[in-house]
């Protein structure tokens, strides 16, 4: 299926919102505060806020450039705010009054007249009326000024590039790092906010692609920053439809409290008032757009808010640490505390799903034992040591020979995994009120990282094989994105193994591109893995994730209802070609001739296109009555077909018998499996390549590094993949006779019988199709 890399919108649909819709406003905040902005109605948005520190400070804000949304949806940037006037009424609980010293201020960010950056600091207190907790606010931006009281600074309103209102807690203290008395809550209503004036309204994108059959992975820690109005918007006009994977993330969705000076989780699983009020909203407004949601927690915790014995570790007790800055840690299934705050974090999720009429859908993410980049396993934390002896034997590096007892200590670990997500689920079906549907997700690059070949029996234990989730989900983006085709397809052939879930209770995802300019190789890969998931009979699958999805533009094309093969049978041409056959190779070579008499030229064609005359050998009547038989057959020029060129045919010379030597087709580089056919032309130095989307199978040879290689499949068009991937720098060869993809170069021939008899030949002229690959 096609896909398309979207940088901006041109032609496509689009529409009006007034400036400062409630949907496109942020928040942004430092750790440890949280803090969520959801909307309430078309004009009306809530902002909580959960505060630790005298210094915390929460920002709402209005960008001028809509950086978050997919380039089809997004609003235009437009930094004209002049003769623009916003109002609203501002009702508050707790955060500070407007007519404090520190009360609730808008900054503006931009430049001066004169191109100078600026910033200006806008007391909302001198534009409301009403009380310092609940007001009618104008703000004239042609008129506005800075300062804590009238008449202040002007503001330049005609070059803005943000502006954020200001959220504090009673006690704030400037730049303070100092623990408040106790923790904070507090919450701002926002509502009937209008916008009038010459650059009031934003001309929007308002795409709805048709349904494409994907499905979309989104995350909190991505997007707890925006509304779940602006997320589910973005999916839905984008195609993605029936559920989402949503993961409720690893660091903001927690409730902290401070235990001896540290600011940890709080033990029984509450979740922060900012989180729960965002997820209510967001379940509830999926299931106002008949999206189901698959709630999705992990093993992985924000490091600085984890209690150090919860962790996993290694054998000499460094920390299990992700490479994520700040980074994150894994929670070790052997710790009951850490897993009794899952489990209970898990439940108040269950709650807000069955709050919500959303289904008990929960998706177990990535359950697993650490390894770290010296091949470390993590299983040495106190209480895991306990579970496994006391002395378990010391594994220091995965990716060496291990012995009998250290393989054994890997099944009691995976014995120890699978028991600790066997205890989840059943807690997950315990707190639902209905049906429940529990699943697993893996990473076979990691557990199934052929340098560490017996960390499978830690991180893919027996005990998840089927029944004991109601469907497995497998990921392979590092593998996908890289382009190790061969451990992939390995990875899954292993895990139905030794899992045994049908094909129809598994599902996939596929992404993700973590740095943009990355975008145009991996988003082609992720593209092409989701297809042949498909093609394997998986049914739901998953583009992982949101983020990436609209920073980069990509756009999954819907079906267009023609499987493009149906232009093409795949039938031989019926009679033999001999030399009496017209062949025409031609190319398309732009030539430009200088005042000087010189030439310029420049190949437009990588490949020759060859035209065919098969009409000379027609040699009976009942050849002709055949030909026109097999003509309409073709609809004319509809359908494609072969035919066999009888002066090139073969990759050994041109039509000499294939070894498997012929051609060079690739390189290895370690990762890569699959290989287009190709035969070269000229020298090896700058040889003229052709793709061959027609071999005959039945005569391909393949050698890697002059071995003869059996274990293969052949693909449509022309795709070789071997069952592994060639060593670095490995030679992969081949030989095979092939065929030429044609069709009629017209819809009309032209056969007279008196001049058949006479000894013309008719012409029947044939186009060589160029298939894409």
């Amino acid at each position: 299926m096609a896909f398309w890399l979207v940088n901006d919108r041109r032609t496509q649909e689009s529409s009006f919102i007034q400036r400062f819709d409630p949907r496109f406003w942020t928040v942004n905040f430092p750790r440890p505060a949280m803090a969520s902005v959801i909307t309430t109605g078309a004009d009306s948005m809530q902002i909580d806020v959960e505060l630790q520190h005298e210094g915390e400070l929460v920002g709402l804000i209005w960008d001028s450039v809509d950086s978050l949304d997919h380039p089809l949806l997004a609003y235009e940037t437009s930094r004209d705010y002049s003769k623009t006037t916003l109002s609203f009424r501002w009702q508050s609980e707790g955060i500070i009054p407007l007519n404090a010293a520190n009360g609730p201020t808008l900054t503006i960010e931009g430049r001066d007249a004169a191109g100078t950056p600026s910033t200006w600091f806008v007391r909302l207190w001198n534009y409301a009326s009403g009380s310092p907790t609940d007001a009618e606010i104008e703000l004239p931006f042609s008129n506005l000024a800075s300062g804590f009281t009238l008449p202040g600074s002007p503001i330049h309103a005609a070059d803005i590039d943000r502006m954020f209102i200001s959220l504090v807690a009673p006690d704030y203290v400037a730049g303070s790092t100092q623990p408040l008395s106790q923790r904070f809550n507090g919450k701002v209503t926002v509502s009937r906010i209008t916008t009038d004036g010459l650059n009031g309204m934003l001309e929007i994108g308002d795409v709805r692609l048709p349904v494409h059959g994907e499905r979309i992975a989104t995350a909190y820690d991505d997007g707890y920053d925006q509304t779940p109005a602006r997320l589910l918007r973005g999916l839905v006009g984008l195609g993605y439809r029936e559920d989402i994977v949503h993961y409720v993330g690893m660091s903001h969705f927690m409730r902290l409290t401070y235990v001896n000076g540290d600011l940890l989780v709080v033990p029984n699983g509450e979740l922060c008032q900012p989180a729960r009020e965002w997820h209510a909203n967001f379940f509830a407004a999926a299931n106002a757009n008949e999206l189901e949601l698959i709630a999705s927690i992990s093993y992985e915790l924000f490091d600085a808010f984890c209690p150090d014995d919860w962790k996993q570790r290694t054998v000499n007790g460094d920390q299990a640490l992700t490479g994520w800055i700040p980074p994150s840690t894994l929670l070790s299934p052997a710790n009951s505390h850490a897993m009794a705050w899952l489990s209970a974090s898990t439940q108040a999720f269950v709650g807000l799903l069955e709050e919500a009429s959303q289904p008990v859908r929960f998706q177990i993410g990535e359950p697993w034992w650490w390894t770290t980049s010296e091949g470390e396993i993590c299983l040495y934390d106190d209480a895991a040591k306990a579970l496994f002896g006391g002395s378990p034997p010391e594994i220091l590096d995965m990716r060496q020979p291990l012995k009998a007892t250290e393989i054994a200590l890997l099944d009691q670990a995976g014995e120890l995994l699978a028991q600790s997500t066997a205890d989840l689920t059943t807690d997950i079906r315990a707190a639902a009120s209905g049906s429940t549907e529990v699943l697993l997700l893996a990473f076979t690059p990691t557990i199934l990282d052929p340098q560490m070949p017996e960390l499978f029996r830690a991180n893919l234990p027996i005990g998840w094989a089927k029944p004991a989730f109601d469907r497995l989900q497998l990921e392979d983006y590092d593998w996908l994105t890289g382009g190790a085709d061969a451990l992939r397809r390995s990875a899954y052939i292993f895990a139905n193994e030794r899992l045994q879930y049908p094909i129809e209770e598994q599902d996939y995802l596929a992404g993700f591109v973590l740095d943009p300019a990355d975008a145009e190789t991996f988003w082609a890969r992720i593209d092409a893995g989701l297809d042949e998931a498909a093609t394997r009979g998986i049914s739901r699958r998953y583009v992982w994730a949101q983020p990436q999805i609209n920073r980069d533009g990509y756009t999954r094309l819907p079906p267009t209802g023609e499987d493009p093969m149906q232009a093409f049978d795949d039938v031989l041409y019926p009679f033999p070609l001999g030399r009496s056959t017209a062949v025409a190779p031609e190319f398309s070579t732009s030539v430009s001739v200088t005042a000087s008499g010189h030439e310029r030229r420049n190949s437009l064609w990588a490949d020759a296109r060859v035209h065919f005359d098969v009409g000379p050998g027609i040699r009976s009547e009942s050849e002709l009555s055949e030909l026109i038989a097999f003509f309409r057959a073709r609809r004319g020029a509809a359908k494609g077909f072969r035919i066999s060129d009888p002066f090139d045919h073969s990759t050994n010379g041109m039509t000499g018998t294939p070894t498997m030597s012929d051609q060079l087709i690739g390189l290895g580089d370690g990762q890569s499996a699959d290989f287009q056919l190709i035969k070269s032309y000229g020298s090896s130095e700058d040889p003229q390549q052709r793709s061959i989307s027609r071999p005959r199978i039945e005569t391909l040879l393949v050698s890697v590094d002059g071995n003869l290689v059996l274990d293969w499949t052949l693909s449509e068009q022309g795709l070789l993949t071997l069952a592994e991937a060639p060593a670095e720098g490995a030679e992969i060869r081949a030989g095979f006779l092939f065929d030429v993809p044609v069709r009629f170069a017209e819809d009309r021939i032209d056969i007279s019988g008196v001049n058949f008899e006479a000894g013309e030949a008719p012409s029947i002229p044939l186009i060589e199709l160029k298939e894409e690959l």
